[in-house]
């Protein structure tokens, strides 16, 4: 990621690295607490260990979420080492879903290295993901804190949304009738119940009002929304030495991302041909994928994602304006939400 100054408060790259240091000590510890099967899964999945138990200078992913958590905390007046669990139970939530998406997705590549489930088997890591998910909720019991209750429903809240909307992903796959609503309310399930219910936590342990709570909730899940539009562009057109992951991996398993379905809808030359490669009745290969991605820009597909992605940022933004939040964090926030939309990985 890029350096982006943030205004009032710190750059981004500070930012992130001091949640990193806040927050990678308390994930380990928390993995450390699982049974030694799904913890050695987890903790190569994480990039901590190698596929023999080795220790390796890894680093858990971004922490995206986690800075979401700690930085609505503070935006709501708290102090961000009281959202520590919060931010905590969100990252294993979400990476319980990695884990569970690789196998269903039969991708081999994440973070530059192979998935888990192709080292230790698809058994492994849907077992090692169930334990993640598990964990998430007995981190926000254990913290004591006085709002963990309602943290809890809220984070199973944006659970079901999550499997709500990954079981309308896996479908959409099956279907060539998908519409730009469908698409956009599983995106918004799928992905941003997550960066939503990461705020709200946030929120809630930095001691935020409900009104308070519910802008941040939905500035992260309109931010999420935006997030895999942009997520969606960089699985058809990013570079995967960057990305980390296989080159056209959304296009080879039929996914009817946003820019795809928009493509799809356009009632183009472009887009009819595009209709009757998607629907061979086998996986598209090589040159197939290289045209279908060409396909998809020529419909308007890619043009149509960037534009989207900008309006999503600003529909984002405002509600963290109506949040009223401290400056500083709230400043923070904003930069990090741009970032995240102007990602090249």
């Amino acid at each position: 990621m890029a350096i982006e100054e943030t205004g009032h408060g710190r750059p981004t790259a500070e930012v992130l690295a001091d949640v990193r240091d806040v927050v990678d000590p308390a994930l380990r510890a928390a993995v450390a607490t699982l049974p030694l099967a799904p913890r050695a899964i987890a903790d190569y999945h994480f990039g901590w260990r190698d596929e023999h138990g080795n220790p390796v200078a890894g680093a858990s992913g971004k922490l995206f979420r986690p800075a979401l958590a700690l930085l609505a905390a503070r935006a709501a007046g708290g102090a961000a080492h009281d959202a520590v669990p919060a931010a905590v139970a969100v990252e294993l939530v979400h990476n319980f879903s990695l884990l569970h998406d690789d196998v269903m997705d039969g991708d081999t590549t994440r973070r530059h290295r192979a998935t888990a489930w192709s080292v230790f088997g698809a058994g492994g890591a849907i077992l090692a993901g169930d334990a993640l998910l598990s964990l998430s909720f007995d981190t926000l019991a254990a913290s004591g804190h006085a709002a963990s209750g309602d943290a809890a429903r809220r984070l199973h809240t944006a659970v079901q949304r999550l499997i709500d909307g990954q079981s309308a992903d896996m479908e959409f796959e099956r279907r060539t009738d998908v519409d730009t609503a469908e698409c956009r309310a599983m995106a918004e399930a799928k992905t941003g119940a997550l960066l939503g219910g990461a705020c709200a936590l946030g929120a809630v342990f930095g001691g935020a009002g409900p009104r308070q709570v519910e802008d941040m909730r939905r500035f992260g899940e309109l931010l999420g929304l935006a997030f895999q539009l942009a997520d969606d562009l960089l699985g058809i057109w990013g570079d995967p030495a960057v990305t980390g992951k296989p080159v056209h991996s959304d296009l080879r398993n039929r996914k009817k991302s946003l820019p795809v379905v928009a493509a799809l809808s356009a009632d183009t030359a472009e887009s009819g041909e595009l209709v009757a490669l998607l629907a061979r009745d086998r996986p598209l290969e090589g040159a197939e994928l290289i045209r279908a991605a060409e396909l998809v820009e020529l419909a308007g597909g890619r043009s149509w994602g960037e534009q989207e992605t900008a309006a999503l940022l600003q529909r984002a933004l405002e509600h963290l304006r109506c949040a009223s939040c401290a400056a500083v964090p709230a400043a923070e926030l904003a930069a990090l939400a741009r970032l995240a939309t102007r990602r090249d990985h």
